[in-house]
């Protein structure tokens, strides 16, 4: 019992001085890890085990520097260059373009289109209609792909496109899509042609351990046809019934079809995950798309582990330094960290309405949680909170004084900020950001407002469960 006691004290001692060394964590992170540790011993060095590194391997890492040293030498004309930020962008919006350049040397490109998709139906009916109408190739990255109406129709379209000669890439992650790569449908795209990958696929659980973390994900959404369109936004390959979580439904998404040459910053970003999961390129071309006559100015920009860290929260804590006016927000999981707690409120101080539109239900009751424990300091600040009352609201928008609009599949939560693969579209057009900004208004009219006094009178054993969570949110 002496040596099981000993051998505990060790590991327990030997983990938080692992803690303490890590640099690259946050004084909450730390703390939160230490807590964990030491009033649950046994289960906190388990998880810790499992998730409490963010490090990949020397091999990935390697990787990943070829690939984008690869991606760099075929993209260089596809990438923008400096000079269109002063030139195009609106002086007061330039430090957040330069930021977004510095992620992943993606500059705004010049000459974009984009239209709003009404809904589901209408994001679906229109991917169909351009794979349908592919004369080249298509490539396809959701995080989550069900065998449902959408992803059956979409797979369908890609077996259609792959028998008729043209190039098809599909990728679907791990996890999130595990059902369909067990499937028969999976099966079929493969036997019609369409070439596969899996991202970070849970075939070598042990090393995966060992080496990384099993909940490292890619949640990208990427849809790129012929190199002239592409998808982007919050909605998977899947209904809006959403059957594996049914109860919170439907889940409402936002998804624009963009055309123009930020099409290829995108499909830039699908290529390094192709290479990453396959260790070769798409069989497909990568060639500049024509700007469009009169087109806005856009820059895709993507995030991971492989990517420098912190990058997704200074980006949203840049826009909001820029925002002279209005900002409104909406995302389905609000864990922010002190970088963008801050930047919320600093901008509602110094006068900006700051509006956050979030899930009445959650599907993560940690998310859930941890989200309301912000509630009291954001509305002390000036913020205006808005439940939504109708479904899970999924989007994930960004519209900053009717002139930005930044969409794409980044929630404001650490996951997203530390652990996820992710994709987003940064643009400045005053037109396409007054239609996102008409759907989050019809969001705002489906929800409730969450007052200063509705969050007063929350019993103290709520308030003390949300700080709770959100005490151990930075390990979440």
């Amino acid at each position: 019992m002496n040596l099981l006691l000993i051998a505990h004290v060790i590991v327990v001692v030997s983990l938080t001085l692992r803690v303490l060394l890590r640099d690259e964590l946050s004084p909450p992170a730390r703390l939160a890890w230490i807590i964990v540790l030491i009033l649950l011993p046994i289960a906190g060095t388990i998880v810790y085990f499992l998730f409490g590194e963010v490090n990949l391997d020397h091999r990935a890492r390697a990787a990943q520097s070829s690939i984008h040293d690869e991606m760099q030498r075929s993209g260089t004309d596809l990438m923008g260059v400096p000079s269109t930020i002063e030139a195009h962008i609106a002086p007061q919006f330039q430090p957040v373009a330069a930021y977004a350049a510095s992620i992943n040397g993606f500059y705004p490109v010049m000459g974009n289109a984009a239209q709003l998709m009404a809904d589901a139906a209408d994001t679906r009916t229109r991917m169909v209609a351009d794979i349908n109408a592919a004369t080249d190739h298509v490539h396809a990255l959701y995080y989550i792909w069900l065998a449902d109406r959408t992803g059956t129709e979409v797979a369908e379209a890609l077996i259609r496109a792959a028998q008729r000669g043209v190039t098809c890439c599909a990728m679907a992650d791990g996890l999130g899509s595990r059902a369909l790569i067990r499937s028969d449908l999976w099966a079929q795209m493969g036997a019609a042609g369409v070439q596969l990958a899996v991202a970070l696929p849970l075939d070598r659980p042990i090393r995966t351990l060992l080496t990384s973390r099993i909940d490292l994900r890619n949640h990208r959404k990427i849809t790129v046809i012929d190199g002239t369109i592409t998808y982007c936004g919050s909605r998977n390959s899947a209904d809006p019934e959403f059957l594996p979580k049914a109860k919170y439904g439907p889940w409402v998404d936002i998804m624009l079809r963009l055309t123009g040459p930020v099409v290829l910053q995108n499909q830039l970003l699908f290529a390094n995950d192709w290479m990453r999961a396959t260790g070769e390129p798409p069989e497909t071309i990568l060639r500049c798309c024509p700007p469009m006559p009169g087109g806005f100015a856009a820059q895709a920009m993507g995030h991971g582990p492989t990517e420098r860290r912190s990058s997704t929260p200074q980006l949203f804590a840049t826009a909001l330094g820029c925002a002279r006016h209005s900002v409104t927000i909406s995302t389905p999981y609000f864990v922010p960290d002190a970088t963008v707690l801050e930047a919320l409120c600093a901008a509602a101080h110094r006068g900006v309405e700051v509006a956050l539109i979030l899930p009445a239900r959650n599907d993560s009751w940690i998310v859930a949680a941890a989200s309301r424990s912000y509630y009291r300091r954001l509305l002390d600040a000036g913020c205006v909170l808005h439940e939504y009352q109708g479904g899970l609201l999924h989007a994930k928008t960004l519209t900053m004084d009717g002139a930005v609009s930044l969409i794409g599949s980044s929630n404001i939560d650490l996951r997203s900020f530390d652990l996820n693969y992710e994709n987003n579209i940064l643009l400045q057009d005053a037109d396409i950001t007054q239609k996102i900004r008409a759907r989050q208004a019809v969001y705002i009219s489906q929800s409730l407002p969450v007052t200063t006094a509705y969050v007063a009178a929350w019993p103290y054993h709520i308030r003390i469960w949300h700080n709770v969570i959100a005490t151990i949110g930075p390990i979440l």
